[in-house]
């Protein structure tokens, strides 16, 4: 879905920029607070500078979405908040339109997550939240996958080890909330799924456990 009022070319080779009630300058450009329908059936209501969206405003999609928040020249910059149709919703930062910094996104099944973003995905550190069971990971991110060390923290168990492309990978222990953890490792075991047809098979990654004994905790928790 694009934001750009200038997308729209009209008969003669001129963007079309619909229709606009407001402020201008002495260029004749959109300056300072207006209100726009673009040819697109959106709608932005904020201020401009020079023409282009710059400062708070709100911009109503045709299909139902809304951004509230501030732009510069004419991206989303800085705070903002985008409700989507499908009811999700991101509470943050954005950087030339897109989701960067310190952010959270709520999803349409009540998972959240809350963390740092770069270019639209989870990077960095940040906590996803099931809502279903209430469980979460809270970690390292690297382009919208889990990576690096993390801990998923259960109603009476966590796991502390390092992730791989989502999944757990490598040294790792179970820590349970009756005083005892279990170390051990995760390995990568490959597994065919095959479907109605031979054809449709495909090869996929498993995570496998291979723990030591469980012992009483040795060393104090964080």
């Amino acid at each position: 879905m694009s934001s750009d009022e200038e997308s729209i070319i009209d008969d003669d080779g001129l963007p079309n920029l619909g229709e606009y009630d407001g402020e201008r300058n002495e260029l004749d450009e959109r300056h300072g607070f207006g209100r726009a329908k673009l040819p697109s059936g959106d709608t932005y209501e904020g201020y401009y500078e020079n023409g282009k969206r710059h400062g708070n405003g709100v911009y109503r999609f045709k299909n139902g979405a809304r951004y509230t928040g501030y732009y510069m020249e004419g991206k989303k910059n800085g705070d903002g908040i985008f409700l989507y149709p499908d009811g999700s919703k991101y509470d943050g930062l954005y950087i030339n339109d897109s989701r960067s910094g310190y952010g959270t996104y709520t999803y349409p099944n009540g998972d959240t997550y809350e963390g740092e973003w770069s270019q639209g995905n989870r990077h960095g550190q940040g906590v996803y939240t099931y809502k279903e069971t209430g469980s979460r990971y809270e970690g390292r991110w690297f382009h919208g996958r889990m990576q690096d060390e993390g801990h998923v923290v259960h109603s009476n168990h966590r796991y502390v080890g390092n992730f791989e492309e989502n999944k757990p990978r490598g040294p790792g222990k179970y820590v349970f909330d009756l005083g005892c953890e279990q170390i051990g490792k995760y390995v990568w075991k490959e597994k065919e799924n095959v479907g109605e047809n031979e054809d449709e098979a495909e090869i996929v990654i498993m995570p496998m456990w291979e723990g030591q004994e469980i012992c009483a905790i040795t060393e104090q928790q964080e």
